[in-house]
């Protein structure tokens, strides 16, 4: 990961934040059919959820079947395509082609996408999560250590982005085998709405080039501590911890990771140059968080350099997930320029929500 030095500050400024904050199924094998009845939606946001399936992954059409009878997604919601599974990435041209189809088949009333794979994470220049919200748009690229192009949704109030900004944020339940993808998707569900107490984490490392979040903790615990117990920890690891809500950190690989505990509906990241590389990052790859426990976590499929902005704002996270948004909602407000990020996990789980 390359340091980088602004030349200005940028205008999502700490300052500027200020401003702005004060305020049990089995699987039913892979067949693509995905007609069903008797489903009752778990979240009040599930009939807002369109699920991209893969016919020709075997493991995604399963991840995509156990999450359709968990959640009750509806029919008309599970959008089914076909393409070569097995790969990291996907043409631009090839790209454009699969999201015209997925645009004729979404009804209009959804306002987000899951995607049931972890192969492929990547579009040309931007992630697979990004693409699938905004097209294929190279301004959500650079090359070098430069902006991109801003993300609308960057904290908004809004539950309804696709009605209010034209877009459908996207998440991918993110697993190499279908037992991950179930106990993520249990976990989810399982946080539903239980107000859960724990801690949020905010680790100072002292990997200067990725602690790049650690000038806002202090800001962050005046927002949030007085919501949710919140404490800051100059490590380069968390260990042995029982309650984690929240964990945010910025170093290459995270040791001790198999110490700690998460709660239900938990979300950890972080900040390196390719944590979004899920199946063959040269770093860690973001799945880790997914099985030592968490429900959501983000990383970057191609070299950012160290923008803040290119990686969630723990207290946009945070604040919006405490107000009762989905993970969904929340962790794609946090992000003001995610165009080379992925967002993985369970997007309907909503541990705050009544």
């Amino acid at each position: 990961m390359r340091a980088i030095v602004p030349r200005r500050s940028p205008k999502y400024s700490i300052h500027w934040l200020v401003r702005l904050l004060i305020i049990p199924l089995q699987s039913c094998g892979t067949t693509t059919d995905f007609t069903a009845t008797h489903l009752q939606a778990s979240s009040p946001f599930a009939k807002e959820l369109a699920v991209i399936v893969n016919q020709k992954d075997p493991l995604s059409v399963e991840i995509a079947r156990y999450y359709q009878q968990t959640r009750g997604i509806s029919a008309e919601n599970m959008i089914v395509v076909s393409f070569e599974p097995k790969r990291r990435s996907l043409s631009p041209d090839e790209f454009q082609t699969l999201k015209a189809e997925v645009d004729r088949k979404t009804p209009e009333t959804v306002q987000g996408f899951a995607l049931t794979w972890a192969e492929p994470y990547q579009v040309g220049c931007m992630s697979i999560t990004a693409a699938f919200t905004f097209g294929y748009d190279q301004r959500f690229c650079a090359k070098g250590c430069k902006l991109t192009q801003p993300n609308p949704y960057f904290n908004q109030d809004s539950t309804k982005p696709y009605t209010d900004f034209r877009m459908r944020p996207t998440m991918a339940i993110a697993a190499t085998r279908f037992e991950q993808a179930k106990v993520l998707i249990d976990r989810g569900i399982a946080s539903d709405g239980t107000n859960p107490k724990g801690t949020a984490y905010l680790l100072s490392t002292s990997d200067k080039t990725r602690n790049r979040r650690a000038p806002a903790y202090e800001f962050v615990t005046q927002q949030i501590a007085p919501f949710f117990n919140t404490v800051v920890i100059k490590s380069d690891a968390l260990e042995n911890k029982r309650d984690v809500m929240f964990y945010f950190t910025g170093v290459i690989q995270v040791k001790k990771l198999e110490t700690n505990q998460f709660r239900p509906g938990a979300i950890a990241d972080h900040l390196t140059s390719f944590g979004g590389a899920l199946t063959n990052s040269s770093q860690m790859s973001s799945l880790r968080w997914l099985e030592a426990g968490a429900t959501g976590s983000y990383g970057t499929v191609v070299e950012p350099c160290n923008f803040p902005q290119k990686f969630p704002f723990p207290a946009i996270a945070m604040h919006y997930y405490l107000q009762g948004n989905t993970l969904l909602q929340a962790y794609w407000k946090s992000v003001a320029q995610p165009g080379q990020g992925i967002f993985i996990g369970d997007p309907l789980a909503r541990p705050f929500g009544k």
